[in-house]
């Protein structure tokens, strides 16, 4: 019996353990089915564009062989623990089936194009498995997912949003995520207020808000959070103080709550953070003196505090920070000295005191113990001699100490220096001979000592420069003759005004073809003016005035193409004035007064309207009697008295004829080129306005209407095509822009772009004429050389790109002062910045007929800010987006319309600039074509110039600068980088 008992017991557990494996292996096919109809589910609501889910699918062998698909190794099952796709460029809106992976603790859909809303379109009953959640850099819009911050959200430990378009505000209830490490919700534009249960995440080690629209204060129970090693709240309006109790938080490794309006002191309880390596609190309105704790942080690697008001001393005790390499104080209120305890941080790289109010002598040991490669003291009250150990490392490459009392000799320890690349010494009190070896230092490219008190010849020694760009040694007491070369065949700036030359002009100009600014006056130079210099045909400015030159003006003066400004002024010069002198469009300010010019002044443009002042102390006269110029009418030369009698009868008897004949002559060759005429062809009667005298003599109707029919195609529009055109008795050539259906649009209209031909300036390109029949418009603009900026603009240099935001801000300036508020650019973009065959950038303005006829292309423009599509009207503050975003181009390298179009992994360039920007890495935003060699050195102005595209962009309109600041601004920057 004990034996049969024995066998039926053994046979049932066999039963019962057939049984349970057959109910596991049921369970685990019907979750493995769940989780295939999950991610089907996910991939069928998305695009996948480069078919990185082509092997999902049922016929696969194995769930756990999908791409971007890990399963559990502990398990003996398919368990998906992970699901990675990242980089993937899909796109489309991510489906809520991912987020009910049962295992799942992993997913990444970050760096792609997802859109819209995250939404949870089911029921959440149970506590989600997530630990790591990264959807990071798509462009998911709508409020922050309310679901994500509950408590079945609970396991989260990192939870990455950043670089979306995620709206609204930070949910209270965030604390729910409890076991939250890593939390990035930066690149948003989320408002309201950090909320204040943010502090009870105790877990929290990363937190960034950074790139967002949040105000209001810091919460000050932020010191709760112990945990927290890294704090980044830049780049929003938040306001008040610095919470104190941030000083509690020991473990903090990295503090960054840069531009925003943060007020009053630096708490002196930042002193306790002792782990901080890093501190960046510029731009904000800090105020009072630096807390004398700040210098026990010993292990600071970078402190920033520049563009506040901070005052007081800068404490010796910075001695203390021994691991520092990077000090910026710039652009507060701080007095006293420059403490001795800078020379001996043994790490310092760049020491930026600049725009305070610093007294006594740089110190002595400045440079001998450290790598010093940045030394920026400028506009201080600073004195003494240049120590000679500032070179020392040989790894100085920007020194710049204009607008101090230096004094002394230019140092010869310094002219040894062959690293430097950027010297800025203008206005200072320098004294002695120019340092023979300082002329042949290699990679020189800025050379400003200007403002001094230096004296002797410069043309006694080899100047062997092969870099150098910018050469001013102005308001010196140098004297000697002018050398023929400077060593190099790129310079673009040279001023030798105010010193005392002598000799002639013996540059070699053939050799100077990028020549773009010479200045010479107020020196002793004699002879005739040189006729290579007309070789230079990017020269924009020209300014002999004040010297002893003889002789009449080469007349191929009036050849070159983009000369602005000539001033030949308190001169000996003789002779007539060549009648094509300022023909030329771009040549808009002449001085010739005090020479001994005889003759007529030129009926051109540069002198209809010329002032007084600019051609008094001459024999000249007025052929038409111009009371601007202030000169006499001009008279005829026969003095013979008999045949003055016949004249005079003659004109009596015909006087009132001759009257009117001469009036309407003189009138209309001065004036009626400008007015309407109406022309009669076979095509009808045409109305024809010109806004140039040479254009009118030159261009007729029929010019016109054969572009259109025989041009070749330049660009096309949704109404509009533009035609390249050249006139049949010459060879002008121009552009014809053909408007289609014009009936459909109001008169104001097209006498409003009419106006684009009263803007005159060397960065714009001329309208030159109107003409129009019935429904048929055509503008005519000027032919230009060249290529649009968004074809060349990875293969400029950053001075280049630089100088191409001055050239285009001024044409916006230009338009915005001086025009009607109708005439303005229009969609400010590199398709319409015309660099030219002599590098210099010209806007294609767009009249406001165009948008009104392409309202389909312009309200798509990535230049067009929301508040222009809404409404489809162009106003100042829309341009200023649209050169807002030209300048992030110039800076990153990158397309905004590609971006737009879905070829990048944002947005819009703007919220991709926004967030890599607050970054604050300038290797992760700048153009690698800038990248290397001495890109660190104009890193603060690359990082100037986005902070102003990035104020140009903001979302409120009336938050952007006006054209007049934008300009100051760049010029500003412009100014540092040439330094």
């Amino acid at each position: 019996m004990a034996r049969g008992s024995s066998t039926t017991s053994n046979t049932k557990s066999m039963t019962f353990i057939c049984l349970f494996l057959f109910m596991l292996n049921f369970h685990l096919s019907h979750g493995e089915q769940q989780q295939v109809e999950l991610l089907l589910s996910f991939k069928a609501s998305i695009y996948d564009l480069l078919h990185f889910l082509s092997n999902w699918d049922t016929s696969s062998a194995s769930l756990c062989k999908w791409h971007g698909i890990t399963c559990d190794k502990n398990v003996n099952s398919s368990h998906v623990k992970a699901v990675v796709l990242s980089g993937k460029n899909m796109t489309g809106q991510v489906s809520s089936s991912i987020f009910q992976l049962p295992y799942v603790t992993n997913l990444d859909l970050s760096n792609n194009q997802f859109v819209g809303e995250i939404t949870f379109n089911y029921s959440l009953k149970s506590l989600s498995p997530l630990r790591y959640l990264n959807l990071s850099n798509n462009n998911l819009t709508g409020p922050l997912p309310q679901p994500l911050f509950s408590v079945l959200f609970s396991n989260l430990e990192t939870l990455d949003l950043s670089n979306n378009m995620f709206s609204g505000n930070i949910p209270d209830q965030i604390e729910l995520l409890s076991s939250l490490r890593y939390l990035d919700l930066g690149g948003n534009v989320l408002v309201g207020k950090i909320p204040n249960s943010i502090a009870n995440m105790t877990t929290l080690q990363y937190l960034t808000l950074a790139s967002n629209q949040l105000v209001d204060k810091i919460p000050q129970e932020i010191g709760k959070m112990k945990s927290l090693k890294w704090i980044y709240l830049g780049y929003n309006n938040l306001s008040g103080e610095i919470p104190s109790s941030i000083g509690a938080l020991l473990s903090l490794n990295h503090l960054d709550l840069v531009y925003n309006n943060l007020t009053g002191p630096i708490p002196q309880s930042l002193g306790h953070l002792t782990e901080l390596q890093y501190l960046f609190l510029f731009q904000n309105k800090l105020s009072g003196p630096i807390p004398r704790s700040i210098f026990e942080l010993k292990k600071l690697i970078s402190l920033d505090l520049s563009d506040n008001s901070l005052s007081g001393v800068i404490s010796e005790r910075v001695v203390q920070l021994q691991r520092l390499e990077i000090l910026h104080l710039f652009s507060n209120n701080f007095t006293g000295n420059i403490p001795k305890g800078v020379a001996s941080l043994p790490r310092l790289q760049v020491l930026q005191l600049w725009s305070n109010g610093l007294i006594g002598e740089i110190p002595e040991e400045l440079g001998k113990h450290s790598n010093l490669t940045v030394l920026d003291l400028s506009t201080n009250n600073l004195a003494g001699k240049i120590p000679d150990n500032i070179c020392n490392s040989g790894s100085l490459f920007k020194l710049i100490l204009f607008s101090n009392y230096f004094e002394g000799e230019i140092p010869k320890s310094l002219t040894s220096c062959r690293s430097l690349r950027r010297v800025r010494l203008q206005n200072n009190k320098f004294s002695g001979k120019l340092p023979s070896e300082l002329t042949t230092l290699p990679q020189v490219y800025f050379l400003d000592i200007s403002g001094n008190q230096l004296s002797g010849r410069i043309d006694d020694r080899k100047w062997d420069m092969p870099l150098l760009q910018m050469l001013s040694l102005a308001n010196n007491n140098f004297s000697g003759e002018i050398p023929n070369s400077f060593g190099t065949e790129i310079l673009e700036d040279l001023d030798l005004s105010n010193n005392h030359f002598s000799g002639s002009i013996g540059l070699g100009f053939e050799s100077l073809l990028e020549l773009v600014e010479l200045k010479l006056s107020c020196n002793k130079l004699w002879g005739n003016i040189p006729e290579e210099i007309c070789s230079c045909k990017k020269l924009v400015a020209l300014d002999l005035s004040h010297n002893q030159l003889i002789g009449e003006i080469p007349m191929k003066f009036s050849e070159m193409p983009v000369l602005g400004l000539l001033d030949l002024s308190e001169n000996q010069f003789s002779g007539e004035i060549p009648q094509d002198l300022g023909s030329a469009e771009s040549l808009v300010q002449i001085n010739i007064s005090h020479n001994h010019f005889r003759g007529s002044l030129p009926s051109t443009g540069a002198f209809l309207a010329i002032n007084a002042s600019a051609v008094t102390g001459n024999n000249l006269c007025d052929r038409d009697g111009d009371a601007s110029s202030g000169l006499p009418l001009c008279k005829s030369n026969n003095q013979n008295p008999t045949w003055l009698f016949i004249m005079l009868c003659f004109l009596l008897a015909l006087v009132a004829f001759a009257a009117a004949s001469f009036l309407v002559f003189y009138v209309r060759r001065r004036k009626s080129f400008s007015e309407v005429r109406r022309v009669e062809n076979e095509d009808g009667t045409w109305e024809v306005q010109f806004f140039n005298s040479k254009v009118a003599r030159l261009m007729s109707v029929d010019d016109v209407l054969s572009a259109i029919k025989d041009g070749k195609v330049v660009s096309k529009g949704r109404n509009w095509v533009s035609y390249e055109g050249k006139c049949t008795e010459n060879d002008t050539q121009f552009v014809v822009k053909e408007i289609s259906d014009l009936n459909s649009l109001p008169m104001s209209m097209w006498e409003e772009t009419v106006k684009f031909g009263k803007v005159r300036h060397p960065n714009i390109v001329n309208l030159i004429g109107t003409c129009r029949c019935g429904k048929r418009g055509y503008l005519v603009y000027e032919h230009e050389e060249g290529k649009k900026l968004s074809e060349i603009v990875n293969s400029l240099s950053w001075q280049r790109r630089c100088k191409i935001a001055v050239s285009v801000a001024k044409a916006l300036h230009i338009l915005h002062s001086r025009a009607s508020s109708m005439v303005l650019a229009g969609e400010v973009s590199p398709e319409i910045v015309w660099v030219d065959s002599k590098g210099v950038p010209r806007l294609k303005v767009t009249p406001p007929i165009m948008p009104c006829l392409d309202v389909k292309g312009f309200i798509s423009s990535p230049y067009v800010p929301q508040e222009a599509k809404e409404g489809g009207n162009v106003t100042e503050k829309s341009e200023i987006y649209g050169l807002g975003v030209m300048l992030i181009e110039l800076l990153t390298g990158r397309s905004a319309m590609d971006i737009e179009a879905g070829n990048g992994m944002h947005k819009t360039i703007v919220e991709w600039a926004s967030y890599c920007y607050s970054d604050c890495h300038l290797d992760t935003w700048i153009d690698p074509a800038m990248k290397g060699g001495d890109a660190l050195s104009y890193q603060n102005d690359m990082v100037e110039m986005m902070n102003l595209a990035l104020h140009c962009t903001a979302t409120d309109p009336t938050a952007r600068p006006c054209a007049r600041d934008v300009l100051k601004a760049l010029e500003s920057v412009h100014r540092t980088t040439f330094c």
